[in-house]
């Protein structure tokens, strides 16, 4: 990520991000519904004039698709280019705004990024981890289920940055991993399913053995 700080003011700090990633991200999404509102307008300058109205209230109700629309003193229907470029120029930045003057812009990025991270958290506890609703009355109880929950968060915030994926590209993978039972006539056991590539690389970032081949052995009962 990259900062630049503007000041406009000595009581006011402001503050320009950019992405290089997000960037990417915003270019393909922009792409995508270019693409889709060329098709929806190819064409159109057949229609009549309220045929060409009626389309245009129909993509009024699409702000994706909109915002990229522009309607000639005609009527006709055409992709704004001037739209686009100002879009362009946008791609991955977004501006933030500080009063301290102690801070660094790159301390005031940081301190916003961490800031994001804090809600992603309190979104995970409620949803990922089940924080609400809490079926417990005693207080002791309460606590311990919270102190649980966050206990689960810090693992799940210690692998994404261990393993530099997210939880549910984490979680996806390892449940691949299975247990499967068989049964003969000297007895069952039972055996986990061959590691992937990419769960054999999440075990070894975390530094974790892999669960045993064989989980459980049992002979079959003599008559």
């Amino acid at each position: 990520m990259r900062v630049k700080e503007v000041k406009i003011a000595d009581h006011e700090r402001f503050v320009i991000c950019h992405n290089p990633e997000a960037a990417d991200r915003d270019a393909a999404v922009r792409a995508r519904l270019l693409a889709q509102l060329g098709e929806l307008i190819a064409d159109t300058d057949r229609l009549t004039r309220d045929e060409r109205a009626k389309l245009r209230g129909i993509i009024s109700t699409k702000p994706g698709l909109n915002r990229f629309l522009r309607v000639t003193a005609t009527g006709l229907l055409r992709i704004d280019k001037a739209a686009i470029r100002t879009e362009t120029n946008l791609d991955g930045k977004y501006l933030l705004r500080s009063s301290d003057p102690t801070l660094s812009a790159e301390d005031i990025a940081l301190g916003y990024k961490q800031l994001l991270e804090v809600e992603r958290g309190w979104r995970d506890m409620k949803q990922i981890i089940d924080l609400r609703p809490i079926y417990h009355r005693l207080e002791d109880r309460i606590r311990a289920h919270v102190l649980l929950c966050w206990l689960a968060l810090v693992l799940i915030r210690i692998t994404e940055t261990t393993t530099g994926q997210t939880w549910n590209t984490l979680a996806t993978e390892l449940r691949r991993l299975h247990v499967i039972t068989y049964s003969g006539p000297t007895g069952t056991f039972a055996q986990r399913t061959e590691l992937t590539e990419a769960q054999r690389d999440i075990y070894t970032a975390l530094e974790l053995a892999p669960p045993k081949k064989i989980i459980e052995l049992a002979a079959a009962p003599t008559a």
